[in-house]
């Protein structure tokens, strides 16, 4: 799998993907600087060992399971999954201690900028459900919106959210689903980062300013206010 697969599928995004993620996105579902939705899910453990099933079972549930958190884009690149432990996890407790945010305080995880609705943005974000925090890196929807410009945002958000969830449906049909990838248009030509890359050392000063940029509660603000108006004024209306 490796060998036939690894250079085009079993890797993280360059920035060049990234830039053809935005692209599609904003072409499909409006949103600029998109890289793609964020969710979890319970993956049933059917062959848990007995000795770890009260360990890896939560009530709500009932049985064995591990909690799945992926990030697709819209036509189902599934580039980003991890696992984790069941218990007292929930959606915010996983990507907290997921390879997303570590590779993001770290400085590692590829990054292109994007402009919305004239503001020049140096990161791009995920769509989340109302779950996930007020962070920088996440676009949530509205719970009550107040006026018409909020209520179209919102059901834009939602719409595009389902990328997601087609995702997590076509992992457990076993990928039966043939729609094509944005990674259909992977370059072999194109470099791609070296290994040593994901390797370097942080400094803790550079960590902690990276943190506080993630979970920077005015830039969340700010950017959903952008992409309200953005999309807003790229969607024809009547008068």
């Amino acid at each position: 799998m490796r060998e036939i697969y690894g250079a085009r599928y079993l890797r993280r995004p360059t920035p060049s993907d990234l830039q053809r993620i935005y692209d599609v996105h904003e072409q499909v579902v409006g949103f600029p600087g998109m890289i793609g939705s964020i969710d979890c899910m319970h993956w049933p453990w059917e062959m848990c060992p007995a000795a770890w099933r009260g360990t890896y079972t939560s009530g709500h549930v009932g049985r064995p399971s591990l909690i799945l958190q992926a990030v697709a884009s819209n036509d189902l690149w599934i580039w980003n999954v991890y696992f984790g432990q069941q218990g007292s996890h929930n959606d915010i407790n996983v990507f907290e201690s997921s390879p997303i945010l570590e590779e993001i305080i770290n400085g590692l995880a590829p990054t292109a900028p994007f402009w919305a609705n004239g503001n020049f943005y140096e990161k791009g974000y995920y769509l989340g459900d109302d779950i996930y925090p007020e962070y920088a890196t996440f676009v949530k929807t509205f719970s009550d919106p107040i006026d018409e410009k909020r209520r179209h945002f919102k059901k834009k958000q939602e719409s595009a959210r389902k990328g997601i969830e087609r995702a997590f449906g076509v992992l457990k049909k076993r990928w039966k689903d043939e729609n094509k990838a944005v990674c259909q248009d992977y370059n072999a030509q194109e470099p791609s980062l070296n290994p040593d890359y994901w390797r370097r050392i942080t400094p803790m000063e550079v960590r902690i300013q990276n943190l506080h940029a993630v979970k920077n509660r005015e830039t969340h603000n700010m950017l959903t206010a952008d992409l309200v108006d953005h999309l807003w004024a790229n969607t024809p209306h009547d008068f």
